[in-house]
């Protein structure tokens, strides 16, 4: 379900302006990536911290807390809905989170704004699963996408996932495998595992209270 524009969303949007990073959003992927416009990490973080990011980012809830508990990382994150990109950055800016810039972009072009190697680690959580199989190559564990997702990531970087899911779990296993990558820290129940330090996600504490178990993974290069 599309969520309905926020009155005054302008206003918010401005208010949080030196969080949030815009760019148009265009269905012509292959003609944007071939026009590089990297993002300066330094300038804009005004850091040379390392940079992690999480494609879709939500309403913040993980962001702002992996953040708050890792002060001396940068984080990027990335959402495509103006109006949920608001309520992430004003909950940052109610938390007094410094270390988050948010970025409105889609995961298609991620190239065409991110130098090759420039993130150390990559955050799926919650995903839209898209069930029917004719929309498979829209998942963001869908090979075209892991194969982005190589470019941008550094050396030794990793890519960690969580889900509710069953199936999209099991096609993400599938497509990482294709992809060339190798799996540890696999969970079929993540809240009945010895994995400690989750952040749990607006989703997760739904679902989770629902019944669902949360599977999660963590994938390399």
């Amino acid at each position: 379900m599309r969520m309905r524009k926020k009155k005054h969303l302008e206003d918010k949007l401005t208010e949080c302006s030196n969080l949030i990073e815009m760019t148009p959003v265009t269905m012509d992927y292959r003609r944007e990536i071939e026009d590089k416009s990297y993002l300066n990490f330094s300038e804009l973080f005004g850091n040379n911290n390392p940079v992690e990011l999480e494609i879709g980012c939500g309403k913040g809830q993980f962001i702002c807390e992996l953040a708050k508990r890792n002060p001396n990382i940068n984080y990027l994150a990335v959402e495509v809905d103006r109006s949920v990109i608001s309520m992430a950055c004003h909950k940052a800016l109610d938390e007094g989170v410094t270390n988050v810039i948010f970025f409105r972009c889609k995961a298609e072009v991620l190239q065409k704004y991110l130098r090759p190697g420039s993130v150390r680690m990559i955050y799926l959580n919650f995903s839209c699963p898209f069930p029917k199989s004719t929309y498979a190559n829209r998942r963001l564990t869908y090979i075209r996408f892991l194969e982005i997702y190589k470019e941008i990531l550094a050396p030794g970087g990793e890519i960690h996932q969580k889900t509710d899911n069953m199936h999209f779990f099991e096609f993400s296993l599938e497509q990482f495998a294709l992809a060339g990558y190798k799996l540890k820290n696999i969970s079929l129940d993540l809240h009945h595992s010895d994995y400690s330090g989750n952040i749990i996600t607006e989703y997760e504490k739904k679902f989770s209270e629902q019944g669902f178990r949360i599977y999660r993974l963590e994938a390399y290069r």
